[in-house]
């Protein structure tokens, strides 16, 4: 690493306007990228990771935003300064971006492989021949398995790591000094996320650039990042070296951030939240083992709630018009038994059959064959009415609250419009009564009654929907990625809050994830999938601590542990 800086942000401040009244997000921030370096900038939404990158690029939103004060230097030359053409020459140039979402930043309507050539000859000599060769090269690259047919194949044709993969070659297609990463692996399995790392790291390496790579989690950044930044409510509270970061963090927010996360060799009776730190009210009782295994005594000496008997969902797929259609089978001889008042974690990578399996629980999308027995009774039997009141009796949390409320309704009539089909409450202000109280007890203000989804934060949506689950006075819920788009610190609210519901309600949860380290905080037994079959199955802690097979010592290892 040299001692000139590729790039230098002094003093900046961003402000934002809305209805004439400016709002500054961005506290005269001042930080430096060193070339051939890799910067982790972390901290939570709303810390403003993202906008201060965002304003490196000239992409700020324009109307609403302006840079108050400071410069970014690059090379030397004062960025702030740019009008648009100029910028165009330095975007995918001198500094390309990978976003979080590659479905959004990719062209639907264009092969992935015209998107990445429509680069090469906006910004490149190469002639169509010569770019067509450089990207496939470009794609062989970034580790996309045939890179031919990846050429050749719209973004809905490929995996979400293979997109990202994408994304990726073409951030770098015009060999930029600086690459930009904004939580491009978020959504991500935790294998497909290890690999992402580890192929930055190698084309950081190989191309000789430098990387500012953007994350919420600290414990991930730790393993990619030379240097990492802490940000907090639009201001840096802390910089160092990864070692100094991790080892012996100086501000609150980054020992909360540390800490908020799900530990994997030890378990907390309530996990700490960035307020518990800033407070000093973390608590950091532990549960034993003793302790939970009296508690699955009690749980394992009753009849199972649900149990599931050679389950099977064949789907057919053609992939053409004439072609004859081939089957396959997304679940495939499933069994497992659950019992009330118990956690069933459910991993494995994406298309394991997780969310299928979940579906034909929930007689959403019926199984093709085998037995679901709820309550001792087989439930894929069930006529249309018998269907409604199983409805009430088990519950969905879904991954994304925002799309799972309706825009138009209230929260209040939201939560109370299922009351009222299945027969919950004796009047309108009975559940209203009911509803208030549901508020409160998922930690949300009586006030809220009458707001509206766009109103809240992703948090609060989340516990609007719990709220929602709830309302039902179900026996079981499903957890379906409940909580992989949270923040650390809501994700650690979130979960002290169905553990909470859990031991007042009897609840019982089916709680499925690919962030392995929350699915072993939250569960008692564990059952890891794996193209349609159980791979491996049994406690929690054991499996995680002497994993039998291949494939679930793979997800365990893919875990970022941090330093």
């Amino acid at each position: 690493m040299q001692n000139s800086k590729l790039l230098a942000i002094k003093n900046l401040s961003i402000s934002f306007s809305s209805e004439g009244v400016e709002n500054e997000i961005i506290h005269n921030i001042s930080y430096h990228l060193y070339p051939n370096e890799i910067l982790g900038i972390v901290g939570e939404s709303g810390s403003g990771k993202s906008v201060s990158s965002l304003a490196i690029l000239g992409l700020l939103p324009k109307g609403i935003s302006k840079i108050s004060q400071g410069a970014i230097e690059f090379n030397q030359h004062d960025l702030t300064t740019l009008n648009s053409k100029q910028f165009q020459k330095i975007r995918g140039n001198e500094i390309a971006m990978i976003f979080q979402e590659p479905m959004s930043s990719l062209n639907p309507s264009m092969t992935c492989g015209k998107q990445v050539l429509e680069i090469l000859l906006q910004h490149t000599t190469l002639s169509k021949t010569e770019a067509k060769a450089e990207t496939l090269a470009l794609f062989e690259n970034v580790k996309l398995p045939s890179p031919e047919r990846v050429y050749s194949a719209y973004p809905h044709e490929i995996s979400g790591g293979q997109k990202q993969r994408v994304m990726i070659a073409m951030a770098i297609a015009c060999q930029p000094k600086v690459l930009i990463a904004d939580e491009p692996t978020t959504a991500l399995d935790v294998t497909v996320q290890k690999d992402i790392i580890l192929l930055l790291k190698q084309l950081q390496k190989d191309k000789q650039m430098s990387i500012i790579f953007i994350s919420h989690d600290l414990s991930l950044v730790s393993e990619i990042a030379d240097r990492i930044m802490v940000m907090y409510k639009g201001t840096i509270v802390e910089q160092g070296d990864v070692t100094q970061i991790f080892k012996s963090p100086k501000h609150t927010y980054t020992k909360a951030l540390i800490n908020s996360r799900p530990s994997m060799d030890r378990r907390l009776k309530q996990l700490p939240t960035i307020n518990d730190y800033i407070n000093n009210t973390a608590n950091s009782e532990l549960i034993t083992s003793e302790e939970r295994a009296q508690i699955q005594k009690k749980i394992y000496a009753q009849d199972p709630l649900l149990e599931v008997i050679d389950l099977e969902k064949e789907f057919l797929s053609t992939s053409g018009w004439w072609s004859k259609p081939e089957s396959f089978k997304a679940v495939d001889r499933v069994s497992f038994k659950l019992y009330k008042g118990e956690t069933l974690g459910l991993v494995g990578e994406s298309g394991c059959g997780k969310s299928t399996l979940s579906n034909a629980i929930l007689q959403l999308n019926k199984a093709t064959s085998g037995t679901i027995l709820y309550n001792g009774r087989d439930i894929t039997k069930l006529s249309k009415s018998e269907e409604r009141k199983l409805r009430k009796d088990i519950q969905i949390i879904f991954q994304d609250p925002y799309a799972s409320l309706n825009p138009r309704l209230t929260v209040g009539k939201a939560i109370m419009e299922p009351m009222k089909v299945h027969g919950i409450g004796d009047s309108e202000a009975d559940r209203k009564l009911k509803v208030l109280e549901l508020l409160l007890k998922v930690g949300l203000d009586e006030s809220y009654f009458n707001r509206y989804p766009h109103e809240f934060s992703g948090g609060q949506r989340q516990r609007i929907g719990i709220a929602r689950a709830i309302a039902l006075e179900p026996q079981l819920i499903i957890c379906d990625e409940s909580v992989s788009a949270l923040d650390i610190s809501v994700q650690a609210q979130v979960l002290n809050l169905l553990n909470e519901l859990k031991a007042n309600f009897g609840f019982t949860y089916i709680f499925i994830s690919h962030d392995l380290a929350v699915v072993k905080y939250m569960s008692d037994q564990l059952v890891v999938m794996n193209k349609g079959k159980i791979e491996e199955m049994g406690d929690a802690d054991l499996i995680y601590s002497n994993p039998e097979k291949a494939y679930t010592k793979k997800l365990i290892h893919a875990i970022p542990k941090g330093l």
